[in-house]
């Protein structure tokens, strides 16, 4: 049997542990959108939604999630130093910044500020968060 991205059962029947995933977006429909993504991924698990990167960076320190799903365009403080502060705090989490923009309006803030990936909020899907994990996550090592 096997448990999606994060690895397969071991021999004791015990599954892995699922990656835990914060979304962060401003708008209600999008948070509430990549939430249900991540509840239909596979492997994955919603431990916090936040509203702003203030929210997102204490979210970050208190509920340690493996993932953070960040836009990038917030008031107040933008996703790109969310996701630097966030890796001050927790320097292991793999930190994908979303957006609406295209890759290329987002350039190379997203590589200077720590953020594995970035992605388009169209592409969002459960299968594109275990090719993420895949590609940026750490080794499974149960």
């Amino acid at each position: 049997m096997r448990w999606g991205v994060v690895g397969e059962m071991s021999g004791r029947g015990t599954p892995p542990r699922r990656v835990r995933v914060v979304v962060v977006d401003d708008s209600d429909h999008c948070r509430r959108a990549a939430s249900d993504v991540v509840r239909h991924a596979e492997g994955f698990e919603l431990c916090g939604v936040a509203g702003s990167g203030a929210e997102a960076i204490a979210m970050a320190e208190s509920l340690e999630p493996d993932l953070v799903l960040l836009d990038v365009r917030m008031k107040e403080m933008n996703g790109i130093e969310a996701a630097r502060q966030i890796l001050e705090v927790r320097p292991g989490t793999v930190v994908v910044l979303v957006s609406a923009w295209a890759e290329e309006r987002i350039g190379s803030a997203a590589e200077r500020c720590g953020a594995a990936a970035t992605l388009h909020k169209r592409d969002l899907k459960p299968a594109v968060l275990g090719e993420l994990w895949s590609s940026h996550g750490p080794a499974f090592t149960g």
